[in-house]
């Protein structure tokens, strides 16, 4: 029998992202992935600023931007009645090193550290899966497929099979982590529903080549035209169809056919890479945990098409790996880790119903256009609604307002009118600081204590927490821009980068705020 702290199941974006965080935390974990490479459709992912940030402090976003070879580029969603027919309307969006000149003079820290990244799903799970694979805590067995759990009363027995030999595994693990998709074997071995959003309607995703149709854009490019969602990749003839059935039917047996008809692509068939069939119907399991076993990213919401969710994946990754350190290593209590499902749970219903509001768009815009719109009445109509693209994700559900393991103030907001930025529960500002570091990038592994006072408060709040075993790193800080953004004299931070705490004077009680920052005592306090 093996043994483990954590047993993840499932190496793709998820997987990877928490195997690796654990790491960053000293936590040791055996990864089993079914498949012994990453897929080779080449679905095409936002990761979204925030979620650079979150890598970043892995040390992986360097990485991942060397699989994103159009940094000067940008992409365009465009908005067309047909195919052969010109735009409606051309959204641009922001290339990325636009971006990083735009940030760098921004002075309000909102902007993300990182800007977004492009990337095709199999460079980005690959390369997650090689720094998986290179590091010393991490044990990644490919080719072994998880196929059932037995939940015990201090962690979860786990079976696994192996490929190549044919022989099942037992491992012991303190705790389980399923990643394993949509399709979840983790999540139907620990019955867990999904809660979906409306009865969905039936589609398919076709990877094709073709240098026949009729609009080429020449950047990425999302087409939106006649119910179909098109995506340009950054090869010139591949092609990523996300296309609605007709009523009745629920399934494809000819993919080259279906292109055909629907795309209209009339003279050479185009070249099939893959196939993929989805419901849009977005669920939310019912519950992220049973006993000792967590569901995390597509196994915990099955968001479409595929790779829509990457950001909430990595964020789902994070949170859990985290706290599961924090357990591991006997500083969180038990309220720390219950919060994973209500933090990340919260999380996943808002970005669902984003979702749904951009599908709703295109549906909209197809009824308006097959009625008779003009193209200025339709332009019109688009340009009120939402990007189809959100790059930055900073701002995407407000925090974790009202989480029992986040200090809950009372009172009204300071400032007037001014936005709060440094309230408990929301990510703090992302100043830059005189050498042209950033401030993020001094934060501590674990909590951080940022000392933005005169006289060093915050030293004997730092040497109280590290008495107790729980590591706290003490960042002074003097420089002005950063005061002026985060207000407070002393702020807390999580190692999700969230505020967990904060105070413009001495603490009344500094161990209660430990202890609920720390998940050690139930949220029912009120800050004086």
């Amino acid at each position: 029998m093996l043994r483990t702290s954590v047993l993840v199941v499932g190496s793709g974006v998820t997987g990877s992202v928490l195997a690796l965080e654990l790491a960053h935390h000293g936590v040791a974990s055996i990864v089993v992935e079914r498949a012994s490479r990453p897929q080779r459709q080449p679905d095409l992912n936002l990761v979204p600023g925030r979620s650079m940030e979150l890598l970043r402090r892995l040390g992986l976003s360097t990485g991942i931007r060397e699989h994103d070879p159009g940094p000067d580029h940008g992409a365009d969603v465009v908005w067309s009645q047909g195919l052969d027919q010109l735009p409606v309307l051309v959204t641009p969006v922001t290339s990325v090193n636009q971006l990083r000149r735009r940030y760098a003079t921004s002075s309000d820290g909102s902007a993300p550290v990182e800007p977004y990244a492009l990337v095709a799903g199999t460079e980005l799970t690959g390369g997650l899966r090689d720094a998986v694979r290179r590091h010393p805590l991490i044990e990644l067995r490919e080719g072994w497929t998880f196929t059932d759990l037995r939940l015990e009363q201090d962690g979860t027995i786990a079976t696994v099979l192996a490929a190549e030999t044919g022989v099942r595994h037992v491992i012991e693990a303190s705790y389980l982590a399923g990643c394993d998709g949509a399709q979840s074997t983790v999540r139907r071995c620990l019955g867990v529903p999904l809660l979906p959003f409306g009865p969905g309607s039936h589609h398919c995703t076709v990877y094709f080549r073709s240098s026949e149709l009729a609009y080429r854009p020449d950047r990425p490019s999302t087409i939106i035209a006649e119910g179909i969602t098109l995506h340009r990749g950054r090869e010139g003839d591949l092609w990523i169809g996300h296309l609605p059935l007709p009523p009745g039917e629920s399934t494809v047996t000819d993919a080259a056919r279906l292109v055909h008809e629907r795309l209209g692509i009339a003279l050479e068939p185009p070249e099939i890479l893959g196939m993929a069939q989805w419901d849009d119907s977005l669920g939310v399991a019912t519950d992220y945990s049973r006993g000792t076993a967590y569901l995390v990213g597509e196994a915990a919401h099955r968001f479409v098409p595929p790779g829509a969710s990457v950001g909430t994946c990595i964020g789902d990754a994070v949170d859990l790996g985290w706290k599961l350190a924090a357990a591991i290593n006997g500083w969180g209590g038990p309220t720390l880790l219950a919060s994973y499902q209500g933090e990340r749970r919260r999380q996943a219903l808002l970005d669902r119903e984003l979702l749904a509001r951009a599908f709703e768009t295109r549906r909209r815009f197809c009824r308006l256009s097959a009625a008779g719109a003009s193209r200025e009445f339709l332009a019109d109509v688009l340009r009120q609604e939402a990007s189809q693209m959100e790059t930055s994700g900073t701002g995407l559900g407000g925090g974790h307002p009202g989480s029992p393991v986040v200090w809950q103030e009372t009172g009204a907001r300071r400032n007037g009118s001014a936005p709060d930025t440094t309230l408990p529960g929301t990510r703090p500002p992302a100043v830059r600081l005189p050498d042209g570091g950033q401030l993020f990038d001094r934060l501590g592994p674990q909590f951080t204590l940022v000392d933005l006072s005169d006289d060093g408060s915050g030293t004997p709040l730092v040497a109280s927490a590290r008495a107790r075993g729980i590591p706290t790193a003490h960042l002074a800080v003097a420089d002005r821009a950063v005061r002026a953004r985060w207000e407070s004299r002393l702020v807390l931070v999580r190692p999700d980068q969230h505020i967990a705490w904060r105070t413009d004077g001495a603490p009344s009680d500094w161990d209660l705020v430990l202890d609920v920052v720390t998940g050690q005592r139930g949220q029912n306090h009120v800050n004086t």
